[in-house]
């Protein structure tokens, strides 16, 4: 298997976590619409309600973090990194893997698997009326910790052979926010023909911009 191999079966195991696991945004709509039924309609509230919230939403969160970084979606400062040459890019985003990224995740790893045994050790539950298992939820935070650090060692690769090369290596597409907005439009009836083809021609430009913005920063 060659590097650009490597990177794509990285890059494609992350987003296969990450869209397993963005689901709980739907089992955590069900929960709170439940919940909110039975509170104000049946008068009913359940007490492990906020807990499970709380340990979806943070499993949510933890797990779709190498999908993110796959996709190049988390924050950075585009004024400055996004004239820069490839090579500066590569350079500048090396140091800062090397330097932050490698030793907090491989600290979060760490103390996430302490943290996790002993929450196993003593079977830690939630303080409410309908107690529940946390240790399933603390073995997220390794468990996360491990896919990140992954997904971030594929990262560096990517930085190396950018720097070798000038170019940065392809990352896999995946559907943007545009794409859903143009379906919608596409589908819609309460909208007229001239009114969604103008929205439409919008969409495409402002989707167009963004490629090529993305583009830039590739190339």
């Amino acid at each position: 298997m060659n590097v650009p191999q490597l990177l794509r079966s990285v890059d494609r195991f992350s987003t296969w976590i990450g869209k397993i696991f963005a689901w709980l945004i739907v089992a955590l709509m069900l929960v709170v619409c439940a919940e909110v039924f039975k509170r104000y309609a049946l008068n009913a509230p359940t007490a492990w309600i906020y807990d499970a919230n709380n340990m979806m939403y943070g499993t949510l969160f933890m797990l779709c973090g190498a999908y993110t970084l796959a996709q190049g979606g988390h924050v950075r400062g585009d004024f400055l990194y996004g004239s820069m040459k490839p090579r500066t890019q590569a350079s500048l985003d090396l140091v800062l893997y090397i330097v932050f990224f490698l030793p907090g995740i491989g600290a979060l790893t760490w103390a996430g698997w302490t943290y996790f045994n002993e929450s196993l050790a003593m079977h830690e539950h939630t303080f409410n009326a309908t107690p529940l298992p946390l240790y399933p939820f603390k073995f997220m935070i390794p468990m996360a910790g491990i896919v990140v650090m992954l997904q971030g060692i594929a990262e560096i690769i990517r930085c190396v052979v950018c720097i070798r090369t000038g170019q940065w290596t392809p990352r896999i597409a995946d559907a943007q926010e545009m794409d859903v907005v143009k379906q919608q439009l596409e589908s819609s009836t309460y909208v007229d023909e001239a009114a969604r083809r103008d929205v439409i021609e919008r969409a495409d430009e402002v989707g167009e911009a963004a490629r090529q913005r993305g583009a830039r920063d590739q190339t």
